[in-house]
């Protein structure tokens, strides 16, 4: 009974890591951190109970092969080989990369081998890889592996095929391309020394070119993390690197380093470079756009060579990259889906363009207007502007559009119907809904204005500015507008008359401000009546470049339009350092504890200190004697200097004085002290004063001397 109350509570235990990282999960799905301490912990469980988090992994990193491969792979494990079999199915064709299709031949290998037909089966399987992987640059195993698995031919069938496999990867660029060569040669040899001469002779051309790509292929893949799984943009400098590695190895493919004049080829392994970089990069809208603007651009060059076959193969695998990107990772994303919907337009598929953007429009949490406003264009570029207004009515009846469509749709109809009433008549409906939104008003003004309706234009400003919807902090850039307006066209005095009703409006804001107000009557574009110093004096702010300042980072989202919440809002995020808790620190090997409060550095040399040990001469310079430094300080602490200037001189010319050796004693000088050293035949007192003299102590002169002498 004891245990039978345990056990429910043992098993529905969770770690409190687990419980941490999927707290992590519900702020970031893509937190690998997070990700890596859920995959830990489903390892060390049944597949059974560990099969959700599996499903959950690669439902969220539906490219990473990695992830496919662990998955399989604890299927493996507990031997549901039907399941292994689905799970192949679900990612296999999808997935490219190259140890899933190893895990995959392992599979066929290990679980066929008791089957009859197990050699046919092995070698339809790694045919099967060598078609969708073989241009991998590691595709050497799969190459020998095919080779070995051939199936049970008739000795001339079984020598085709294998000399077949041979000569596909001896042309194929891949690391150990020499060694499969080797191979290739023995098996010629083998079957007949005599016509191996020849066959070796035929193919040793393309190897040579071969081997020499191979190497070329090496280097641009190096450093590439083929195994990371594909996350939103994070703008991290690791990423901002790989990015540049991916299009570099592109670009590398797009330079046919093959030098070959066939363009199926040249597509067809640019493609594949493709594949590989969008299992890292899938969330990167550019990639997908690149991969098919290229097949689009080869379609069109085979078509130009008269191979309509591949050209429209090619065509639509551009439509297929499209339908990919917006049908897995990239589904709410509105570049690709108006890129797509322009390249079917472009083949004349108008219906499939409809269909395109009302899937778009289909998708509830998005911002439709920018949407509704390309099906216009496109919609009067195709069909007419009748065709134009049926998609602006459908928009007007979706409550999340906002102002920018009535603009589009009164432009559209004043420059291809050439209407005006119309266009007014859209304009003055828009007002009416969007009549406490600044920028919808400033595009009816720039309308007004661009047909020269002077009096609608004052009309209009009237209008809005008396009416009360504009709030008075909405109506700043309305008044600056006005004030331009009637500056350009109005006499003085009802330029005075706009100024004092704008003062008045602002009166909180420019109270003792008054000649800041007088800026605007003079100012023309980027054109001011002061120096900005003299602006910034007068507490001088230009509304509408602060407005337009304020719209460049994020798109305006208005009162009327709650801002809706944007896949962006969602990216992940990587952590920042506080910069305000930073000091200066300088990595140094073994540095001496306690010189900095971070282990393992030192305080930065001061940039002043940094200058003079420039100019002085490197360390390396000077080799010695080293000075001791405690004697050299304890001979200083004992000088004892003199109190004279005179005394002084006779220290430094000799002419110093000894104390006594009890310390106490009668000073005697040090010249008289010499005299009996004075020659015994000396005459003059000249001679004498000389002989008293010491010499120096350190006279080299006599040092030389001396050692001569010796």
């Amino acid at each position: 009974p004891v245990t039978a109350e345990i056990a429910p509570e043992a098993a529905e235990y969770i770690p409190e890591k687990v419980k941490k990282a999927e707290k992590k999960l519900e702020e970031n799905p893509y937190d690998l951190d997070a990700w890596s301490i859920l995959i830990r912990e489903a390892q060390n469980q049944p597949i059974d109970k560990a099969r959700k988090t599996y499903e959950r992994l690669v439902a969220q990193f539906p490219s990473s092969g990695r992830f496919w491969k662990l998955y399989i792979e604890a299927e493996i494990k507990a031997k549901n080989y039907d399941k292994v079999e689905k799970l192949f199915q679900r990612c296999l064709m999808k997935v490219l990369h190259i140890d899933l299709w190893k895990c995959y031949l392992s599979y066929v290998r290990e679980t066929k081998g008791k089957l009859p037909s197990y050699k046919e089966k092995m070698a339809q399987a790694y045919d099967f890889a060598l078609d969708k992987i073989g241009m991998e640059i590691m595709s050497y195993q799969v190459s020998v592996l095919t080779v070995l698995a051939v199936g049970s031919y008739a000795e001339n069938q079984r020598i085709t095929a294998v000399r077949r496999v041979y000569q596909r990867g001896c042309v194929n660029p891949m690391i150990n391309i020499e060694q499969l060569w080797r191979d290739y040669s023995k098996y010629e040899e083998g079957i007949n020394v005599h016509l191996a001469k020849k066959m070796i002779e035929d193919r040793s051309r393309d190897y040579m070119n071969a081997r020499r790509v191979a190497k070329e292929y090496e280097t641009v893949m190096k450093g590439l993390d083929r195994n990371a799984p594909s996350v939103p943009p994070q703008n991290s400098p690791q990423e901002a690197q790989q990015v540049e590695m991916w299009k570099k190895y592109i670009q590398w493919e797009k330079s046919n380093p093959l030098r070959t004049e066939d363009q199926t080829l040249i597509t067809k392994r640019v493609m594949f470079a493709y594949e590989q970089c969008l299992l890292v990069l899938g969330h990167h809208p550019d990639v997908w756009y690149e991969a098919a603007q290229y097949l689009e651009q080869s379609s069109k060059l085979l078509a130009e060579k008269g191979d309509m076959n591949n050209a429209k193969l090619f065509s639509d695998e551009a439509a297929n990259i499209y339908e990919r990107a917006i049908g897995t990772l990239l589904k709410k994303n509105m570049l690709l889906y108006f890129s797509f919907a322009d390249y079917e337009e472009s083949r004349m598929k108008h219906e499939k363009v409809h269909s395109i953007y009302n899937r778009l429009l289909a998708i509830e949490d998005i911002d439709p207007t920018l949407v509704y406003i390309q099906y216009m264009k496109f919609a009067r570029r195709a069909e007419g502007i009748k065709s134009g207004r049926t998609i602006f009515k459908k928009a007007r009846e979706d409550a999340r559009t906002r102002h920018h469509v009535y603009v589009t749709a009164a432009l559209m109809e004043y420059y291809c119907s050439k209407d005006k009433s119309v266009a007014f008549k859209i304009f003055e409906l828009g007002l009416k809904k969007y009549g406490d939104i600044p920028e919808y008003i400033l595009a009816y003004i720039d309308y007004l204005s661009h047909l020269n309706e002077d009096n609608n234009t004052r009309v209009l400003f009237e209008r809005v500015l008396t009416s009360g919807s504009l709030s008075p902090e909405k109506s700043g850039e309305i008044w600056a507008r006005f004030l331009a307006f009637e500056s350009n066209i109005g006499d003085l005095a009802s330029i005075v008359k706009v100024e004092r009703r704008r003062f008045m409006a602002f009166k909180d804001e420019y109270e003792g401000k008054e000649t800041a107000l007088l800026v605007d009557r003079y100012k023309f574009m980027d054109l001011y009546p002061c120096s900005p110093c003299e602006l910034k004096a007068l507490g001088y702010k230009d509304v509408s470049r602060a407005k337009y300042a304020a719209m460049m980072p994020e798109a305006v989202v208005t009162p009327s339009t709650p801002a809706l919440k944007d896949e962006a809002d969602r990216k992940p995020e990587y952590p920042k350092p506080d910069t305000s808790q930073m000091i200066p620190f300088q990595p140094r090997h073994l540095a001496p504890p306690g010189l900095h409060p971070v282990p393992g550095g030192v305080f930065p040399v001061p940039p002043t200190a940094v200058i003079l040990m420039k100019l002085l001469p490197p360390p390396s310079c000077f080799s010695g004697p080293f000075v001791q430094v405690d004697e050299l300080m304890e001979s200083l602490r004992r000088c004892v200097l003199p109190e004279t200037v005179d005394a002084a001189v006779e220290m430094i010319t000799g002419k110093q004085f000894e104390m006594s050796r009890e310390g106490n004693g009668p000073v005697e000088n040090h010249a008289v002290a010499n005299k009996s050293l004075k020659r015994p035949n000396a005459d003059s007192d000249e001679e004498e004063d000389k002989g008293s003299i010491a010499p120096p102590i350190h006279d080299i002169y006599r040092v030389r001397q001396q050692k001569r002498v010796r």
